[in-house]
């Protein structure tokens, strides 16, 4: 690469760091400007009230639960029914692959305020159907999980899949024919491959749930989570302690992102020197 493709590449990507950080440093500057607006402009001076007034907003944590413990439940559920899904489309060939696949990937497609309704819909008319009063077929924090699995489900349908495209089936044909068995072959062989999509999907679904809003404003009955409270707060006025939960959420963030990458740099070095070592007695021994 020569020099001014160099300067240009690093000037892009200087821009894009800048694109990326710059609103998440004037959020969280907002949290620590001693201003009643959630700004940075004007500077009225450095505080630590409005994490004060954070800690002291009993609803705000629990709604912050509650998006917790849906996104918690919907990572339960999503991964096993994206996985599956995969690993069935992955097997299938010809007309009922297609038709398949377009089943899972159809509410990725469709507007959250549509599934919100949808899911309102549905288990509403099956409960009057079915005739009882079962908490199950009210609105609640358990029709937001079901109607955020709808689609994220799709977002790990496909993560899957794609990690799938690199696993040879020769590995399984072989472990049957040594006998093992299909719960074998799958929990040995199979999973443990898709161990590291599992594991991201795990992640964005988790994220993904948190920040949804549109399914969760018609499905969640009286219960209040963190998007739907900040919204009612943009609507009565908002103050700067969104802007310190912000903050808060962003460190434990970067705290996370910082040990993953120890932890993958740590191994990648252990594998290396591994190798290292495997190549210096195949050197000896030759």
């Amino acid at each position: 690469m020569t020099p001014s493709r160099r300067f240009l590449a690093h000037f892009y990507m200087a821009l894009f760091v800048i694109y990326l950080m710059l609103p998440l440093v004037v959020m969280a500057g907002a949290a620590f400007n001693d201003s009643k607006l959630p700004t940075i402009v004007p500077w009225k001076g450095f505080t630590l009230d409005w994490f004060s007034a954070l800690f002291a907003d009993g609803r705000m944590w629990r709604a912050f639960l509650n998006s917790i413990l849906v996104a918690l439940a919907v990572v339960a559920l999503a991964v096993p029914i994206g996985t599956a899904a995969a690993i069935v489309i992955n097997a299938i060939s010809g007309k009922w692959r297609a038709t398949l696949y377009g089943f899972m990937v159809a509410p990725v497609l469709a507007p959250g305020l549509v599934i919100g309704i949808s899911t309102v819909l549905f288990w509403n008319s099956l409960g009057n159907t079915v005739g009882s009063d079962f908490i199950l077929f009210r609105p609640g924090l358990h029709l937001s999980t079901l109607g955020q699995v709808s689609f994220i489900s799709a977002y790990v349908m496909l993560l899957v899949l794609a990690r799938l495209q690199s696993f040879d089936p020769g590995l399984e044909e072989a472990a049957l024919d040594l006998g093992a068995s299909h719960a074998q072959v799958l929990r040995r062989i199979l999973l443990p491959h898709l161990y590291p999509a599992m594991g991201a999907s795990a992640a964005v679904a988790f994220f993904q749930s948190l920040e949804n809003f549109n399914v969760t404003l018609f499905t969640r009955g009286g219960a209040d989570t963190l998007t739907v409270y900040v919204f009612s707060k943009v609507r009565a006025g908002i103050t700067p302690t969104i802007n310190a939960l912000a903050f808060l959420l962003i460190c434990v963030t970067l705290v996370l992102a910082l040990v993953y990458e120890m932890k993958r740099r740590r191994k990648a070095r252990i594998e290396a020197e591994r190798a290292a070592e495997a190549r210096r007695a195949e050197a000896a021994m030759l």
